[in-house]
C-alpha cells in the first residue's frame, strides 16, 4: 500500500512538474500543491525527483491552461479515492497517514476546480 502510494505521489509530482513547464504562468496557483505533493511522496518514500524534470514533449500540442488544471484536479481526486479505499487494509500509523494525505488531495482538487 505504501509503495503505491509512493508512485501516485511521485506520478502526481510529475505532472504538476510537466504543468508548470508547459504553463509557467501557473506557478503562484500551483506551485504550492506542486510542494505539498511533494513532501507527501517524499514521506510515502518516492525517490527524490529533481525539480523541473518533467517537461512539456516538444511534438506534444501542450493542453490550454484550463484543460491543465482540470486534468489535475482529476488526478488528484482519482488519488484521495484509491487512497481512502486503501485505509481498511492499511495498518494503523499507514491508515492515519493515508487519511491526511487523501484529505489534503481532495483538498487540492477542491482548489483547483474553485475560480
Amino acid at each position: 500500500i505504501k509503495a503505491r502510494a509512493a508512485r501516485d505521489s511521485g506520478d502526481l509530482l510529475d505532472r504538476y512538474e510537466a504543468a508548470l513547464a508547459a504553463h509557467p504562468a501557473l506557478a503562484a496557483r500551483l506551485g504550492p500543491l506542486r510542494d505539498e505533493v511533494a513532501r507527501h511522496a517524499k514521506t510515502f518514500g518516492a525517490p527524490a525527483r529533481p525539480a523541473a524534470q518533467a517537461s512539456p514533449s516538444p511534438s506534444a500540442s501542450p493542453a490550454s491552461e484550463k484543460d491543465t488544471v482540470s486534468a489535475l484536479a482529476k488526478a488528484e481526486r482519482d488519488i484521495a479515492d484509491r487512497r481512502a479505499a486503501a485505509l481498511v487494509e492499511a495498518p494503523a500509523e499507514l491508515a492515519r497517514l493515508l487519511a491526511s494525505v487523501a484529505a489534503a488531495g481532495a483538498g487540492h482538487a477542491y482548489l483547483l476546480t474553485k475560480d
